[in-house]
């Protein structure tokens, strides 16, 4: 318990810093981001605007830097982010974020999930079997597909099976004439839309925790305790799976806790080649429009899923090797 509780204390003053540093560095930034938004307005603007835009930014000169710090702290605890100026001018960015949100959950999300454990379980039978055919075959396969960029498979799955062949779509989330709706005939859709940029994000990702595993149960099977099991005459599987496998993916934990905290991010790459309507083609949009208020909610939504991410690494961790209870 005083180790969750010392991780818990850890989490939260890093988030406190992580808060502050996003209401901070826009201010010590040169110029006004609402003069940046302004200035796209050839025509120009009336004063009244600028002093609105102020406010929405939370810029308001009247105020101490105490006071829009308070405001500040009280505005993202209550989710009230702001509204868009420049990528859906007007739209709450919280609306915005909610809508996005389930897109990049749903494709970066599960595909992340999928990745770990079928590149964990492949790095475990490799290792185990050492020199056998699937350990000759699948890691350097998927080990050399983790160095081909993703936007540039990505394109070439656009050109064989979308545009060529014809079999599935390869733009946009789902087809924008359907109507959303919890129906087969919705949620087919929107899986044919995930297929291509699922495989790639998959096939490029997966090569690098088949690689880590494998290496890491290697080590872990030369260790004593391993040896001591198969002096027993423990079954192998027991052996891979409760004395190697167990030990050999804790440092494994760690990475993917972060690859599921960055999943908030969405693949910028693979959303802005296939269009699909995730947080990180949002990300994109809002850097090209300089949607400022966007932009600050998204790098502290990302921030946040990360350090929450790493707390239940840690705990899980803790939880299967008590070795790391200890102090510190």
């Amino acid at each position: 318990m005083r180790f969750v509780l010392r991780r818990i204390g850890f989490f939260l003053l890093t988030l406190w810093v992580a808060l502050t540093l996003n209401f901070l560095l826009p201010r010590m930034m040169p110029g006004n981001p609402a003069l940046a938004v302004i200035g796209k307005f050839k025509a120009g603007v009336p004063p009244q605007a600028l002093k609105a835009l102020d406010a929405e930014f939370g810029l308001n000169a009247h105020q101490s830097l105490l006071s829009q710090y308070g405001s500040y702290l009280s505005d993202v605890a209550t989710g009230k982010w702001g509204v868009s100026l420049t990528t859906e001018p007007g739209n709450s960015v919280a609306r915005m974020v909610l809508d996005a949100l389930p897109w990049t959950l749903g494709l970066v999300g599960i595909t992340t999930v999928m990745a770990f454990i079928l590149g964990t379980f492949i790095g475990i039978i490799g290792a185990w079997r050492r020199g056998g055919r699937l350990d000759s075959i699948l890691p350097p396969i998927f080990v050399i597909m983790t160095v081909i960029p993703y936007f540039w498979l990505g394109l070439l799955l656009i050109l064989f099976f979308g545009i060529k062949l014809h079999w599935l779509p390869y733009i946009e989330s789902y087809n924008f004439t359907l109507t959303p709706a919890l129906d087969w005939t919705f949620i087919s859709n929107v899986l044919e839309h995930a297929v291509l940029p699922g495989v790639t994000l998959l096939v490029t990702t997966i090569g690098t925790w088949i690689l880590t595993m494998r290496n890491t149960m290697i080590t872990t099977l030369a260790e004593d305790y391993v040896r001591m099991a198969r002096a027993k005459g423990l079954p192998g599987w027991r052996i891979m799976m409760d004395y190697a496998a167990r030990n050999a993916i804790l440092p494994n934990l760690t990475g993917f806790a972060m690859s599921l905290g960055f999943v908030v991010g969405g693949a910028i790459l693979i959303e802005e080649v296939f269009n699909y309507q995730g947080l990180g083609y949002m990300l994109l949009q809002a850097v090209n429009n300089e949607d400022y208020p966007l932009m600050q909610a998204l790098f502290l939504l990302i921030t946040v899923a990360v350090l929450v991410a790493i707390l239940f690494s840690d705990i899980a961790t803790a939880i299967l090797d008590p070795r790391t209870r200890g102090a510190r």
